[in-house]
């Protein structure tokens, strides 16, 4: 049975993702305990805000250190995902240095809107998170910023003339820049997804 937490920190969002795991069956604790994060099963690292000030509390609260360390599946998600990568252009913020990329905000060009918000296509790949998706499929996105295409990139996503990094991985370590917890049915299958990564880990 899957332990999950949910890191606790100065961004938003966290009651939808608990309300989507709720709709799963699924009773998460919301914590900022490193014992706690370190003892779960999963841990999800949620976001909407701002990336200096809650990579600011994560130091803070020793935080930054405690997530590098952590061994068992990792899903970042929309904040939680640009603070997973090494450098952020919003307000010059050093991240967490989990993923290489640099978070790069989209341009203003006419004919686009900053944010990049509502739904959008998404090219999957054969990730297990992504097992039982339709490629491309349809996925919810509120951001500014995104994370360029690299060598972590699963998952990509265009607005514009931007192809972006919808999703990265690498070993225990998943992020994605659409919002699960609000893109219906396809979104809970990631989530399923990711709940079943790392079964049997001991």
């Amino acid at each position: 049975m899957s332990s999950v937490a949910i890191v606790k920190y100065n961004a938003g969002n966290i009651r939808s993702v608990l309300c989507a795991l709720h709709r799963l069956g699924l009773d998460a604790q919301v914590t900022d305990d490193p014992r706690k994060l370190r003892d779960a099963s999963h841990v999800i690292f949620p976001g909407v805000g701002e990336a200096s000030s809650a990579m600011r509390y994560l130091r803070e609260v020793g935080l930054d250190a405690v997530l590098h360390q952590l061994t068992q599946p990792f899903l970042g998600i929309c904040l939680g995902l640009q603070l997973m990568c090494a450098h952020s252009e919003e307000a010059q913020t050093e991240c967490l240095g989990i993923f290489d990329p640099t978070v790069l905000r989209f341009s203003r060009k006419e004919h686009l809107k900053v944010p990049h918000m509502g739904w959008n296509t998404v090219s999957c790949s054969s990730d297990p998170l992504f097992a039982g998706i339709s490629d491309p499929a349809w996925f919810y996105f509120v951001h500014s910023y995104h994370v360029p295409l690299c060598g972590e990139t699963i998952a990509t996503c265009t607005y514009g003339d931007t192809v972006f990094s919808a999703a990265l991985g690498r070993g225990n370590h998943r992020g994605v820049q659409f919002h699960p917890e609000k893109s219906g049915p396809v979104g809970e299958q990631v989530l399923r997804n990711f709940l079943a990564l790392g079964e049997g880990r001991s």
